[in-house]
């Protein structure tokens, strides 16, 4: 068979050729329909999306928010998970109200420190692809907007040594520094937030930056290593126009 199909592919013979086009024109081809349908399809369009919608809601609503409020630590009112976190270690976490959490979210922990802390404060939303690494503390204040596919991590995950790499230790203790992002920030998609670093209040953090230091408040920082680029956001953005 395997044969078979790679002849037709390269179309040895007159034949092959002609199977070959068929299968082309019939894979770029639609289903035609006359235009009275339109009505009816939109409407089963429609009605597949609220059913998908709504089966999705009941599973977060009996399952999954259940679940993984019973794995926290301490929870607020009105949190709403849309898929059940996955959860590697110890870590304990505490959310505040509000916290939304629209996709997947995965949070990892060592062995290094008895009580990691993952802390999400009040109206804290979480995008999809969502990643928390966090072996001693990783602290997110409140009114803050993670976008999809973001890092927090507060080690390496790896020793620097290479002999302790191969080895399988752990990381040093020393090399585990917490993260703090203040309240009213926004973490752009794909960024990583690494160890020891504090982002201010306000503060935007560009699409696929890697914040290695800290953030002042109220600036807008990307890049890699990511660096200031605006200052004072709150206030450029009421400034009048410059006149020319």
């Amino acid at each position: 068979m395997a044969s078979l199909l790679l002849k037709i592919r390269r179309g040895e013979t007159p034949f092959f050729r002609s199977v070959r086009d068929l299968a082309r024109r019939v894979e770029s081809s639609r289903l035609p329909l006359p235009a009275f349908f339109n009505p009816v399809l939109r409407f089963c369009y429609n009605a597949q999306q609220t059913a998908s919608v709504g089966f999705h809601w009941l599973f977060s609503y009996f399952i999954c928010e259940p679940l993984f409020r019973g794995r926290c630590s301490a929870v607020g009112k009105r949190l709403r998970v849309w898929r059940l976190p996955f959860i590697l270690g110890h870590a304990k976490i505490y959310l505040g109200d509000d916290v939304h959490i629209f996709g997947k979210v995965d949070v990892f922990s060592g062995r290094l420190f008895d009580e990691p802390r993952l802390v999400l404060g009040n109206r804290v939303d979480l995008g999809h692809n969502v990643v928390f690494i966090v072996n001693k503390e990783i602290v997110l204040e409140d009114d803050i907007n993670v976008a999809s596919g973001v890092r927090f991590m507060d080690t390496d995950a790896h020793p620097r040594d290479a002999m302790a790499r191969i080895a399988d230790l752990p990381p040093n203790p020393d090399e585990v520094k917490p993260v703090r992002i203040g309240r009213y920030a926004w973490i752009g998609h794909n960024a990583f937030i690494m160890k020891g670093v504090t982002i201010g209040e306000g503060a935007i953090i560009g699409v696929n930056s890697v914040v290695v230091s800290d953030i002042p408040p109220y600036c807008v920082a990307m890049g890699n290593p990511a660096r200031v680029v605006v200052k004072n956001i709150n206030q450029a953005v009421a400034a009048p126009p410059v006149q020319e």
